[in-house]
C-alpha cells in the first residue's frame, strides 16, 4: 500500500461528497491521518476507513471551525475544498449572491487557514492546498462570474500564503481543475433547461472530449501534500485535461 503520507494529519473541508471526500480517501490511503469535515453530516457518515474521523462543521462559522481544528491537533495537510458555483454574468449577480459566494469560497479558506496556520508554524512546517479552478484568473467562461472572481482571489491568496511564509517551512498551493464528474455538476446538469445539452456543453470544452473523474484530480493532491513537493510553493496548478493550453 502507498503510504506516502504515513504519520501526516490532514484536516479537509467538503469532504462529505466529490473532491473532498475522494481527497480524503485518497488520503487515508496514502497512510495520512484524516479528518474530514462537512456541514452534510449525513454524506460524512457514509465514509468508512480506519484513518478516516468526521466532523459536522460549517466553514462559515468561526467558532466552530476553532473547535474542529483544536480536535484535530497538529495538522500537517490542509486541503480547503469547500466551495459553491453560482451561475450567471455580472447582471444576474446581485449583491446577496456575489457575497454568498465569496463567504463559502473566499472567507471559508481565510477563516479555516488562520485557524491551522499557527499550530503548522509551531511544528515547522506544513502544506496548504487550496481548491481554485481553471475558471478563474486563469481563463473566463460564460456565467461564471462571481465563481471566476473568487476563484481567482484563491490563487491569489494562495500565492500571498506562500509568499509570507516561504522561510518557515509552509507550502501553500492553488489546484485548478477542469469539469470534473461530481454530485454537485450532476446538480447542476439536472437543473438546466436541457440536461442533455447542458452535459455536451461542459464535455464539448474539454478538449480531451470527456469530464474529469476525481480520480484524474487525486494525484495531484497527494502529490502536493506529500513531501515529494517539498520544493512546490506559491502555484496554481492545473489539472483541466487541456483546456487552458
Amino acid at each position: 500500500m502507498n503510504q506516502r503520507l504515513s504519520g501526516k494529519t490532514a484536516f479537509i473541508t467538503a469532504a462529505g461528497n466529490g473532491m473532498g471526500r475522494a481527497a480524503a480517501i485518497a488520503f487515508a490511503e496514502a497512510g495520512a491521518n484524516v479528518w474530514a469535515t462537512d456541514i452534510d453530516g449525513a454524506a460524512l457518515a457514509t465514509l468508512d476507513h480506519e484513518r478516516i474521523r468526521t466532523v459536522v462543521l460549517d466553514v462559515c462559522a468561526a467558532e466552530s471551525i476553532r473547535d474542529a481544528v483544536a480536535a484535530a491537533g497538529p495538522i500537517d495537510i490542509l486541503f480547503n475544498c469547500a466551495g459553491i458555483v453560482h451561475h450567471g454574468t455580472i447582471l444576474e449577480c446581485d449583491d446577496d449572491a456575489w457575497f454568498r459566494s465569496m463567504e463559502v469560497n473566499v472567507a471559508s479558506m481565510h477563516r479555516v487557514t488562520r485557524a491551522v496556520l499557527p499550530g503548522m508554524l509551531a511544528a515547522g512546517g506544513g502544506s496548504i492546498i487550496n481548491m481554485a479552478s481553471m475558471a478563474s484568473s486563469i481563463k473566463g467562461f460564460p456565467n461564471r462570474y462571481v465563481y471566476g472572481a473568487s476563484k481567482a482571489a484563491v490563487i491569489g491568496m494562495s500565492k500571498a500564503i506562500a509568499a509570507d511564509f516561504v522561510g518557515k517551512g509552509i507550502r501553500c498551493n492553488a489546484i485548478c481543475p477542469g469539469t470534473v464528474d461530481t454530485p454537485s455538476l450532476r446538480g447542476r446538469i439536472a437543473a438546466a433547461p436541457d440536461p442533455v445539452q447542458a452535459e455536451r456543453d461542459f464535455i464539448a470544452r474539454q478538449p480531451m472530449g470527456r469530464l474529469a473523474t476525481v480520480d484524474d484530480i487525486t494525484p495531484m493532491l497527494v502529490y502536493l501534500a506529500s513531501d515529494e513537493s517539498r520544493f512546490v510553493s506559491g502555484q496554481a496548478l492545473s489539472v483541466d485535461g487541456g483546456v487552458t493550453i
